[in-house]
């Protein structure tokens, strides 16, 4: 899943080719879009996935012209399916760090790796949202209000490997504050603070680790966020309020 220009590139090539055949019934569209989300969401922005990743290619954008031009379905997943495996050699810039970044090969593999190739050629550049059972799994957003409890405030990141965590803000009171970050996603994330003079964060964790750190807070607002490249783009920050 290389920048959009080479996306391009490959699927006037794979539309020579005749394409893959994988959108066939024997594809599992669902499980596609959960493996997406959970293996590749953290790095590309694919609307109908809910998806906001910014540190690979926008999804939407590469296959846009690609789409309007008239290609099918079994191309893009042709195309999707050879990134998976075979990605690109040369790491690429990530355009809100300016830091080398890689896309590791096999992220998905077999049967799942066809459902993901699928599932992106039926919903990359194409408007409206899932319905039916697509619709009832994807990127969850941050919902609620976490509070701290006997000095600890927890705030787990998205179980699913969405870049977000379960919560969209938190409060806790003035004085010794201990922050942790649950991840149980395969997805690595940590957790971090700012403001009013405090930059503190935990180590970068996943499957169930927990990202941590003690920290002094005065009365004000801070934001707590993934440090990990791309995620605070990505959305995955909010605001703790302390009393």
């Amino acid at each position: 899943m290389r920048r959009g220009g080479a996306l391009v590139v490959l699927l006037a090539a794979a539309a020579v080719l005749g394409g893959c055949q994988l959108t066939d019934s024997g594809t599992n569209l669902v499980n596609g879009k959960q493996q997406f989300v959970a293996k590749c969401g953290s790095c590309h922005t694919l609307a109908r996935a809910g998806s906001t990743g910014v540190t690979g290619p926008n999804l939407d954008e590469a296959f846009a012209r690609a789409r309007a031009d008239g290609f099918g379905q079994d191309t893009f997943a042709g195309v999707v399916h050879r990134q998976i495996l075979h990605p690109a050699i040369r790491p690429q810039t990530d355009p809100k760090s300016d830091q080398q970044v890689s896309m590791p090969a096999n992220l998905v593999t077999g049967e799942d790796a066809e459902d993901v190739a699928a599932y992106v050629a039926e919903a990359a550049a194409r408007p409206g949202k899932d319905a039916g059972a697509l619709a009832q799994v994807g990127a969850k957003k941050a919902e609620g209000t976490a509070e701290a409890k006997d000095g600890v405030l927890t705030i787990p990141a998205d179980p699913g490997g969405s870049t977000a965590y379960q919560f969209a803000d938190a409060q806790a009171p003035a004085g010794q504050l201990e922050i942790r970050s649950p991840n149980e996603s395969s997805v690595d994330h940590d957790i971090a603070v700012e403001g009013d003079g405090v930059d503190e964060k935990g180590e970068t964790v996943k499957n169930g680790a927990v990202s941590q750190f003690s920290v002094n807070l005065k009365p004000g607002e801070y934001t707590f966020y993934c440090s990990v490249d791309g995620h605070r783009d990505a959305g995955m920050e909010g605001t703790l309020t302390v009393k």
